[in-house]
């Protein structure tokens, strides 16, 4: 994934500035600011906030985020919170579970997926929710997608608020650079760049629609201009290379100085 307006920056990385209110316990939300070796009036700093889970954690099955591996049914990146994955599926309401699994896992049979759990629980392991979303509707059906996939992304998002983390993380990024400087944002998951790609949109409006008003709404500040029109993605030969990165998409946006209108 390459962008011109990204070369030049060195390999010197800086520590990662302290974000009140991210949790640490979110791996995937990480800044990485890197010097640029370029002259004084260009932009000095780039961010990068590179969203993803950590594939070491997932992969572990003591803490109850893969299906492939019998574990508890847990799913929290940090142990000391009291949401777990379990609570979620043997506590909440149909209805409740139904619209977290659409809404965060984008499951289509979702209703179908809430009624055949609520009827079977308790649950207590992953083996025992996978077999249970399995059964619900009627095991592959031919796809290479495992039938649990999005009901367990919906659990995980929805355990360790990891949307809302996002949501915390990007304004406080702006915050941190100067006027020229470049926030770039690689996401892996379609939830995740909708909210890139929307907070950006609005942070580069100039113009706020508001039928209350007499004119129908107001002026207003940019405080970025984007850069990536359409998220960068990768090619079919990183992709070989490197697999995981076939989801990923960067987009990118330049702090824009005061009082620029």
């Amino acid at each position: 994934m390459r962008t011109p307006q990204l070369s030049g920056a060195s390999q010197c990385v800086w520590p990662t500035p302290s974000l009140p209110g991210v949790s640490s316990s979110i791996m995937g939300i990480s800044l990485t600011w890197r010097r640029r070796r370029q002259p004084t009036h260009l932009p000095q700093l780039t961010a990068f906030c590179w969203i993803r889970v950590s594939s070491f954690q997932l992969q572990t099955s003591e803490r109850g985020f893969s299906f492939s591996q019998p574990g508890p049914l847990d799913m929290r990146f940090d142990p000391a919170q009291p949401l777990s994955a379990a609570d979620i599926v043997n506590d909440w309401e149909e209805r409740d579970l139904a619209d977290i699994i659409f809404r965060y896992g984008e499951e289509p049979q979702s209703r179908r997926i809430a009624h055949y759990l609520v009827k079977q629980r308790p649950f207590a392991t992953t083996a025992q929710l996978a077999e249970a979303i399995e059964q619900a509707i009627g095991g592959r059906r031919g796809s290479r997608l495992h039938p649990a996939t999005r009901t367990f992304q919906a659990l995980r998002i929805v355990v360790n608020q990891e949307l809302a983390q996002i949501e915390g993380v990007l304004p406080q990024a702006l915050n941190l650079l100067k006027p020229g400087g470049r926030l770039a944002v690689i996401s892996f998951h379609s939830l995740e760049d909708r909210i890139v790609k929307h907070w950006m949109q609005n942070e580069a409006r100039t113009y706020i629609p508001d039928p209350t008003r007499l004119h129908g709404g107001y002026d207003r500040q940019p405080t970025l201009r984007i850069l990536t029109k359409k998220p960068i993605v990768p090619n079919e030969d990183e992709v070989s290379r490197n697999p995981r990165s076939r989801s990923a998409k960067l987009r990118v946006a330049e702090k824009l100085p005061p009082n620029l209108v």
